[in-house]
Protein backbone atom coordinates (compact mmCIF):
# COMPACT_ATOMS: atom_id res chain seq x y z
CA UNK A 1 0.00 0.00 0.00
CA UNK A 2 1.33 3.60 -1.01
CA UNK A 3 1.68 6.16 1.41
CA UNK A 4 0.96 9.22 -0.12
CA UNK A 5 2.55 12.37 1.90
CA UNK A 6 1.96 16.15 0.87
CA UNK A 7 4.59 18.74 1.13
CA UNK A 8 3.42 22.22 1.86
CA UNK A 9 5.45 24.91 0.10
CA UNK A 10 4.39 28.34 1.63
CA UNK A 11 7.57 28.73 2.55
CA UNK A 12 9.26 28.65 -0.50
CA UNK A 13 7.46 32.09 -1.65
CA UNK A 14 10.13 34.45 -2.94
CA UNK A 15 9.77 36.77 -0.30
CA UNK A 16 11.70 34.23 2.33
CA UNK A 17 14.69 33.64 0.04
CA UNK A 18 17.29 34.95 2.45
CA UNK A 19 16.05 33.52 5.19
CA UNK A 20 16.98 29.72 6.85
CA UNK A 21 13.18 28.20 6.58
CA UNK A 22 13.47 28.43 2.82
CA UNK A 23 16.88 26.90 2.54
CA UNK A 24 15.58 23.94 4.50
CA UNK A 25 12.78 23.44 2.54
CA UNK A 26 14.01 23.66 -0.84
CA UNK A 27 17.34 21.63 0.20
CA UNK A 28 15.23 19.26 1.62
CA UNK A 29 12.20 18.95 -1.20
CA UNK A 30 15.01 18.66 -4.00
CA UNK A 31 16.92 15.39 -1.73
CA UNK A 32 13.15 14.03 -1.29
CA UNK A 33 12.85 14.13 -5.38
CA UNK A 34 15.96 12.69 -6.22
CA UNK A 35 15.56 9.44 -3.61
CA UNK A 36 15.69 5.99 -5.69
CA UNK A 37 11.64 4.74 -6.34
CA UNK A 38 10.00 3.63 -2.88
CA UNK A 39 7.16 1.70 -4.10
CA UNK A 40 5.37 2.61 -0.97
CA UNK A 41 5.82 5.77 -0.75
CA UNK A 42 4.60 8.78 -2.48
CA UNK A 43 5.55 13.01 -2.55
CA UNK A 44 2.78 15.42 -3.95
CA UNK A 45 4.42 19.20 -3.76
CA UNK A 46 2.27 21.85 -3.73
CA UNK A 47 2.72 24.60 -6.84
CA UNK A 48 1.26 27.50 -7.90
CA UNK A 49 2.11 28.05 -11.66
CA UNK A 50 2.17 31.92 -11.91
CA UNK A 51 3.13 32.88 -8.34
CA UNK A 52 5.38 33.99 -6.55
CA UNK A 53 6.25 30.94 -5.01
CA UNK A 54 9.85 28.81 -6.02
CA UNK A 55 8.23 25.11 -5.60
CA UNK A 56 7.85 24.62 -9.42
CA UNK A 57 11.34 24.81 -10.30
CA UNK A 58 12.17 21.64 -7.42
CA UNK A 59 12.41 18.81 -9.88
CA UNK A 60 10.23 16.45 -10.09
CA UNK A 61 10.96 12.65 -9.41
CA UNK A 62 9.27 9.09 -10.33
CA UNK A 63 7.47 8.97 -7.04
CA UNK A 64 8.16 13.07 -6.50
CA UNK A 65 4.99 15.00 -8.42
CA UNK A 66 3.73 18.64 -8.45
CA UNK A 67 0.47 19.53 -7.30
CA UNK A 68 -1.10 22.59 -8.73
CA UNK A 69 -3.45 24.95 -6.30
CA UNK A 70 -4.58 28.38 -6.66
CA UNK A 71 -5.26 27.99 -2.83
CA UNK A 72 -1.58 29.03 -2.54
CA UNK A 73 -1.65 32.02 -4.07
CA UNK A 74 -3.98 33.05 -0.94
CA UNK A 75 -1.26 33.21 1.67
CA UNK A 76 -3.86 33.90 4.49
CA UNK A 77 -6.59 31.08 3.46
CA UNK A 78 -3.19 28.34 2.65
CA UNK A 79 -1.78 28.90 6.31
CA UNK A 80 -5.46 28.71 7.62
CA UNK A 81 -7.12 25.92 5.72
CA UNK A 82 -5.84 25.91 2.49
CA UNK A 83 -2.80 23.59 3.10
CA UNK A 84 -5.33 20.75 5.00
CA UNK A 85 -7.97 21.09 2.53
CA UNK A 86 -5.63 20.23 -0.25
CA UNK A 87 -4.12 17.53 1.44
CA UNK A 88 -7.36 15.82 1.80
CA UNK A 89 -8.50 16.82 -1.72
CA UNK A 90 -4.90 14.87 -3.20
CA UNK A 91 -6.03 11.97 -0.62
CA UNK A 92 -2.64 12.48 1.52
CA UNK A 93 -1.87 10.01 4.51
CA UNK A 94 0.06 12.93 5.94
CA UNK A 95 0.62 16.60 5.60
CA UNK A 96 4.63 17.27 5.63
CA UNK A 97 5.28 21.31 7.19
CA UNK A 98 8.83 22.58 6.85
CA UNK A 99 7.84 24.90 9.26
CA UNK A 100 5.32 26.25 11.77
CA UNK A 101 2.86 28.44 9.36
CA UNK A 102 0.04 25.83 8.95
CA UNK A 103 -2.64 24.96 11.04
CA UNK A 104 -3.00 21.15 11.75
CA UNK A 105 -6.08 19.98 10.55
CA UNK A 106 -8.16 16.10 9.76
CA UNK A 107 -4.77 15.10 7.80
CA UNK A 108 -2.25 14.19 10.28
CA UNK A 109 0.97 16.33 10.34
CA UNK A 110 4.74 16.32 11.43
CA UNK A 111 6.50 19.44 11.76
CA UNK A 112 9.27 20.76 11.74
CA UNK A 113 9.59 23.60 14.20
CA UNK A 114 13.19 25.42 13.99
CA UNK A 115 12.71 27.68 17.37
CA UNK A 116 10.74 28.93 19.60
CA UNK A 117 11.46 32.89 18.38
CA UNK A 118 8.19 33.63 18.99
CA UNK A 119 8.47 33.09 22.66
CA UNK A 120 12.14 33.34 23.31
CA UNK A 121 13.17 36.25 20.93
CA UNK A 122 10.43 38.08 19.11
CA UNK A 123 11.28 38.94 15.77
CA UNK A 124 7.81 40.37 14.35
CA UNK A 125 5.76 43.40 15.20
CA UNK A 126 3.21 42.46 18.00
CA UNK A 127 0.22 41.37 15.67
CA UNK A 128 2.42 39.40 13.67
CA UNK A 129 4.36 37.53 16.87
CA UNK A 130 0.74 37.06 18.22
CA UNK A 131 -0.10 34.84 14.89
CA UNK A 132 3.40 32.89 15.35
CA UNK A 133 2.27 32.22 18.45
CA UNK A 134 -0.76 30.72 17.50
CA UNK A 135 0.71 28.87 14.65
CA UNK A 136 3.37 27.53 16.96
CA UNK A 137 1.28 26.60 19.96
CA UNK A 138 -1.01 24.77 17.53
CA UNK A 139 1.79 22.98 15.09
CA UNK A 140 3.22 22.12 18.63
CA UNK A 141 0.16 20.66 19.95
CA UNK A 142 -1.68 18.77 17.48
CA UNK A 143 1.55 17.46 15.12
CA UNK A 144 1.67 14.09 15.24
CA UNK A 145 5.35 13.83 15.45
CA UNK A 146 7.67 17.16 15.89
CA UNK A 147 11.32 17.45 13.47
CA UNK A 148 13.52 20.38 15.26
CA UNK A 149 17.17 21.48 14.52
CA UNK A 150 19.01 21.22 17.60
CA UNK A 151 18.92 19.94 21.26
CA UNK A 152 18.51 23.42 22.12
CA UNK A 153 15.09 24.13 20.10
CA UNK A 154 14.58 20.90 21.51
CA UNK A 155 15.31 21.86 25.66
CA UNK A 156 12.83 25.00 24.43
CA UNK A 157 9.60 23.21 23.00
CA UNK A 158 9.52 20.53 26.36
CA UNK A 159 10.04 23.52 28.82
CA UNK A 160 7.75 26.37 26.73
CA UNK A 161 5.34 24.43 24.82
CA UNK A 162 5.01 21.18 27.13
CA UNK A 163 5.87 18.77 24.48
CA UNK A 164 6.45 15.24 24.94
CA UNK A 165 10.58 14.23 24.72
CA UNK A 166 9.15 11.22 22.81
CA UNK A 167 7.19 13.14 19.72
CA UNK A 168 10.71 15.49 19.31
CA UNK A 169 12.95 14.47 16.77
CA UNK A 170 16.61 16.30 16.50
CA UNK A 171 17.55 16.43 12.66
CA UNK A 172 20.62 18.45 12.21
CA UNK A 173 19.90 20.43 8.67
CA UNK A 174 22.56 20.65 6.24
CA UNK A 175 24.14 23.52 3.93
CA UNK A 176 25.31 24.27 0.08
CA UNK A 177 28.19 22.47 0.13
CA UNK A 178 28.89 24.00 -3.24
CA UNK A 179 28.40 27.04 -2.76
CA UNK A 180 29.85 27.61 0.81
CA UNK A 181 33.87 25.74 1.06
CA UNK A 182 36.97 25.77 1.61
CA UNK A 183 37.66 26.66 -1.91
CA UNK A 184 39.34 29.85 -2.62
CA UNK A 185 37.48 32.34 -4.87
CA UNK A 186 38.99 33.79 -7.97
CA UNK A 187 40.42 36.60 -6.62
CA UNK A 188 39.94 39.12 -9.89
CA UNK A 189 35.42 37.92 -9.47
CA UNK A 190 35.79 38.80 -5.51
CA UNK A 191 37.82 42.27 -6.47
CA UNK A 192 34.79 42.78 -8.74
CA UNK A 193 32.37 42.14 -5.80
CA UNK A 194 34.19 44.06 -3.06
CA UNK A 195 34.61 47.03 -6.05
CA UNK A 196 30.85 46.89 -6.46
CA UNK A 197 29.69 47.00 -2.80
CA UNK A 198 32.39 49.58 -2.35
CA UNK A 199 34.39 46.86 0.18
CA UNK A 200 38.11 48.95 0.32
CA UNK A 201 39.78 47.52 3.32
CA UNK A 202 40.03 44.11 5.30
CA UNK A 203 36.72 43.57 6.52
CA UNK A 204 34.90 42.18 10.09
CA UNK A 205 31.69 40.08 8.32
CA UNK A 206 28.17 39.57 9.85
CA UNK A 207 25.42 37.95 6.91
CA UNK A 208 22.32 37.60 8.23
CA UNK A 209 18.17 39.46 7.81
CA UNK A 210 19.38 42.64 9.45
CA UNK A 211 16.73 42.39 12.95
CA UNK A 212 17.15 43.00 16.57
CA UNK A 213 17.59 39.57 17.43
CA UNK A 214 20.52 39.39 15.65
CA UNK A 215 22.11 41.74 18.24
CA UNK A 216 23.66 43.78 15.87
CA UNK A 217 23.65 47.07 17.55
CA UNK A 218 26.07 45.72 20.03
CA UNK A 219 28.37 44.45 17.28
CA UNK A 220 28.56 48.09 16.09
CA UNK A 221 29.54 49.51 19.39
CA UNK A 222 31.81 46.79 19.71
CA UNK A 223 33.26 47.82 16.28
CA UNK A 224 33.96 51.28 17.17
CA UNK A 225 35.02 50.71 20.43
CA UNK A 226 37.68 48.28 18.47
CA UNK A 227 38.68 50.83 16.02
CA UNK A 228 39.11 53.55 18.96
CA UNK A 229 41.46 51.58 20.74
CA UNK A 230 43.56 49.95 18.39
CA UNK A 231 44.19 52.75 15.96
CA UNK A 232 46.87 50.31 14.17
CA UNK A 233 43.52 48.51 13.01
CA UNK A 234 42.02 49.19 9.63
CA UNK A 235 38.86 47.29 9.11
CA UNK A 236 35.53 47.67 7.43
CA UNK A 237 32.30 46.25 9.23
CA UNK A 238 30.30 44.19 6.31
CA UNK A 239 26.68 43.48 7.49
CA UNK A 240 25.50 41.75 4.82
CA UNK A 241 22.02 40.52 4.01
CA UNK A 242 18.08 41.88 3.55
CA UNK A 243 16.59 44.28 6.03
CA UNK A 244 13.72 42.01 8.32
CA UNK A 245 11.77 44.26 11.33
CA UNK A 246 13.17 46.71 13.18
CA UNK A 247 16.44 47.44 11.18
CA UNK A 248 15.93 51.47 11.21
CA UNK A 249 18.12 51.89 14.35
CA UNK A 250 20.68 49.67 12.59
CA UNK A 251 20.65 52.03 9.71
CA UNK A 252 20.02 55.03 11.92
CA UNK A 253 23.77 53.83 13.81
CA UNK A 254 25.55 52.54 10.06
CA UNK A 255 24.63 56.39 9.23
CA UNK A 256 26.44 57.91 12.22
CA UNK A 257 30.06 55.83 11.36
CA UNK A 258 33.07 57.57 10.76
CA UNK A 259 34.88 57.55 7.78
CA UNK A 260 37.24 55.53 9.79
CA UNK A 261 34.74 52.79 11.26
CA UNK A 262 33.25 52.51 7.86
CA UNK A 263 30.46 50.11 7.86
CA UNK A 264 29.15 48.53 4.84
CA UNK A 265 25.05 47.53 4.59
CA UNK A 266 24.98 45.42 0.85
CA UNK A 267 21.44 44.12 1.05
CA UNK A 268 20.60 40.53 -0.17
CA UNK A 269 22.90 38.98 -2.35
CA UNK A 270 23.18 36.09 -4.66
CA UNK A 271 24.05 32.66 -3.05
CA UNK A 272 27.51 32.79 -4.78
CA UNK A 273 28.18 36.54 -3.91
CA UNK A 274 27.71 36.06 -0.48
CA UNK A 275 30.21 32.86 -0.51
CA UNK A 276 32.70 34.75 -1.86
CA UNK A 277 32.47 37.55 0.62
CA UNK A 278 32.44 35.06 3.57
CA UNK A 279 35.56 33.48 2.14
CA UNK A 280 37.03 36.92 1.81
CA UNK A 281 36.63 38.10 5.68
CA UNK A 282 39.15 38.37 8.04
CA UNK A 283 36.64 37.74 10.78
CA UNK A 284 33.54 36.88 10.97
CA UNK A 285 30.59 37.75 13.85
CA UNK A 286 27.59 35.43 15.22
CA UNK A 287 26.73 37.93 17.65
CA UNK A 288 22.83 36.55 17.95
CA UNK A 289 20.91 36.08 21.24
CA UNK A 290 18.59 33.80 19.66
CA UNK A 291 18.95 30.68 17.61
CA UNK A 292 17.47 27.61 16.25
CA UNK A 293 20.53 26.52 14.28
CA UNK A 294 22.38 29.12 12.69
CA UNK A 295 23.05 28.64 9.24
CA UNK A 296 25.28 31.65 8.55
CA UNK A 297 27.68 30.07 11.86
CA UNK A 298 27.71 26.96 9.41
CA UNK A 299 28.28 28.76 6.30
CA UNK A 300 31.59 30.66 7.87
CA UNK A 301 32.63 28.13 9.40
CA UNK A 302 32.48 25.92 6.22
CA UNK A 303 33.94 28.42 4.20
CA UNK A 304 37.31 28.51 6.61
CA UNK A 305 36.70 31.75 7.94
CA UNK A 306 37.82 32.50 11.58
CA UNK A 307 34.49 32.75 13.46
CA UNK A 308 33.45 33.84 16.93
CA UNK A 309 30.09 33.15 18.03
CA UNK A 310 28.05 34.47 21.20
CA UNK A 311 27.35 32.06 23.97
CA UNK A 312 23.87 32.27 23.82
CA UNK A 313 21.02 29.05 22.74
CA UNK A 314 22.34 26.68 19.95
CA UNK A 315 25.51 28.02 19.22
CA UNK A 316 28.23 26.17 21.10
CA UNK A 317 26.29 23.36 19.86
CA UNK A 318 25.87 23.52 16.54
CA UNK A 319 29.18 24.93 16.19
CA UNK A 320 31.22 21.93 18.47
CA UNK A 321 31.94 24.33 21.20
CA UNK A 322 35.43 24.78 18.69
CA UNK A 323 35.13 28.37 18.60
CA UNK A 324 35.84 31.52 21.01
CA UNK A 325 32.43 32.81 22.50
CA UNK A 326 31.39 36.03 24.18
CA UNK A 327 29.03 37.33 26.25
CA UNK A 328 26.66 38.82 23.77
CA UNK A 329 24.92 41.29 25.85
CA UNK A 330 28.66 42.95 26.78
CA UNK A 331 30.11 45.19 24.47
CA UNK A 332 33.72 45.07 26.13
CA UNK A 333 33.16 40.86 25.63
CA UNK A 334 32.38 41.04 21.74
CA UNK A 335 35.05 43.90 21.20
CA UNK A 336 37.90 42.08 23.36
CA UNK A 337 37.22 38.85 21.38
CA UNK A 338 37.58 40.28 18.27
CA UNK A 339 41.15 42.04 19.48
CA UNK A 340 42.10 38.51 20.20
CA UNK A 341 41.57 37.14 17.23
CA UNK A 342 42.29 39.61 14.93
CA UNK A 343 45.50 40.21 16.60
CA UNK A 344 46.59 35.99 16.64
CA UNK A 345 47.09 34.56 12.86
CA UNK A 346 47.73 31.26 14.79
CA UNK A 347 44.30 31.31 16.81
CA UNK A 348 42.88 32.55 13.28
CA UNK A 349 44.18 29.25 11.54
CA UNK A 350 43.01 27.71 14.36
CA UNK A 351 39.47 28.63 14.87
CA UNK A 352 39.40 27.82 10.56
CA UNK A 353 40.98 24.26 10.90
CA UNK A 354 38.33 23.52 13.45
CA UNK A 355 35.51 25.34 12.19
CA UNK A 356 35.84 23.21 8.83
CA UNK A 357 36.44 19.90 10.21
CA UNK A 358 33.41 20.21 12.91
CA UNK A 359 30.41 21.16 10.08
CA UNK A 360 31.63 18.95 7.27
CA UNK A 361 28.97 16.59 9.27
CA UNK A 362 26.08 19.20 8.36
CA UNK A 363 24.82 17.49 4.94
CA UNK A 364 20.62 17.44 3.48
CA UNK A 365 21.30 13.73 2.22
CA UNK A 366 21.81 12.44 6.02
CA UNK A 367 18.74 15.41 7.41
CA UNK A 368 16.41 13.86 4.24
CA UNK A 369 17.43 10.26 4.83
CA UNK A 370 16.64 10.72 8.96
CA UNK A 371 13.84 13.07 7.81
CA UNK A 372 11.68 10.46 5.71
CA UNK A 373 12.33 7.83 8.98
CA UNK A 374 10.12 10.77 11.16
CA UNK A 375 7.55 10.51 8.11
CA UNK A 376 7.20 7.15 7.71
CA UNK A 377 6.30 6.39 11.67
CA UNK A 378 4.24 9.05 11.40
CA UNK A 379 2.36 7.78 8.63
CA UNK A 380 2.36 4.37 10.12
Amino acid sequence: MTTKIALDSWVLSSRFRNHGIYAYARSLFREFARKPIEHDLEFCLFTSPGNHNDASELPRGPNFHHWPTRLLQHKHLWRLAGASRSARAEKADLLFAPSATVLPSSVPMVCTIHDTTPLRQPSSRATVNLMQRIFLRSAAAASRAIITVSQCSKRDLVELLQVPESRIAVIYPGYDKAAFNPIPPDSVVLEGLLMRLQISRPYILHHGVIQPRKNLMRLLQAYRLLMAENRRMEFDLVLAGPLGWGFQPVLEAVHRSSSRRRVVLTGALEQHELAMLVKGAALAVIPSLYEGFCLPLVESMACGTPTIAANTSCLPEVSGSGLLYFDPLSVDDITGCMKRVLDDSQLRRDLARRGKAYVARYDWQHCADATLQVLKRAAA
